[in-house]
């Protein structure tokens, strides 16, 4: 399992280039024929973690998100579109198979991040008891090795943490702990990268697929930063800028 992780690795630090490693990747397509399709993670129904002021993860991801397809439409990917902004319940696979249909180059999926429960502590806020861990930070990067584009998916998401680091942003490393719900391969620990193959949203897809975890929102300084609206442009442009660079380099 490592040693695929690092033969996936070598394949694209040399440029971030995999031409033709997957059935969407046509000749000479432009920016502009490149479809972006982008998942807002979880729904109203289900809505993912709580933040440590009581906000669920999904309002988070549905505001990230639609500021990413702006700033991808900004940088020239003008067919970059929304999956199912009103939040039904789909589940993961379903929205796999909703970009599949979309016949998208590209799939990202936005998330929030959370820990594993035994990090989390009680505090009080607006008089209700809440859980947080202040321990974590940072964002996180996820492909699958079982999407049949995976190498294409390991450059995609490398292109998207160089641009993250370049903006100033930094990987958080837990969910490579070898404890129980994490232990995941961290493929590229500078650019926080992880190999993650039980994803549906990831696996199911045709096309490159990354999945997105933008911060910890049980981090309560964290989950400040992620609500400022500055800061949430220029994650949203720097996601956007690395997905740009990618297309560019695979057309």
């Amino acid at each position: 399992m490592k040693r695929l992780g690092r033969t996936l690795l070598v394949l694209v630090l040399s440029g971030l280039a995999v031409h033709g490693a997957w059935a969407g990747a046509r000749p000479g397509n432009p920016l502009a024929e490149t479809v972006v399709a982008v998942d807002v993670g979880h729904s109203h129904k289900r809505p993912g973690a709580t933040s440590a002021r009581g906000v669920p993860e999904y309002r988070f991801n549905l505001e990230l998100a639609r500021l990413v397809v702006a700033h991808l439409r900004a940088a020239g990917l003008v067919r970059a579109f929304l999956m199912d902004e009103a939040g039904t319940d789909v589940p993961p696979a379903g929205r796999a198979a909703l970009a599949n249909r979309k016949k998208a180059d590209i799939l990202l999926s936005i998330h929030h991040d959370s820990v594993q429960p035994h990090y989390l502590a009680a505090w009080l806020f607006d008089g209700r008891q809440r859980k947080y861990c202040d321990r974590f930070s940072g964002y996180s990067l996820f492909f699958s090795a079982k999407n049949p584009a995976s190498e294409a998916s390991i450059a995609l998401g490398q292109a998207i943490g160089e641009s993250l680091r370049n903006a100033g942003f930094t990987p958080t490393p837990h969910h490579a702990e070898p404890i129980p719900g994490e232990n995941r391969e961290l493929v590229d620990p500078e650019r926080g990268l992880y190999r993650y193959d039980g994803l549906a949203v990831l696996y199911r897809a045709k096309m490159p697929a990354v999945l997105v975890e933008a911060g910890v929102i049980v981090n309560r300084d964290e989950e400040l930063d992620l609500t400022d609206p500055a800061r949430r442009e220029r994650m949203a442009r720097a996601i956007a800028q690395g997905v740009a660079r990618f297309a560019s380099a695979n057309p």
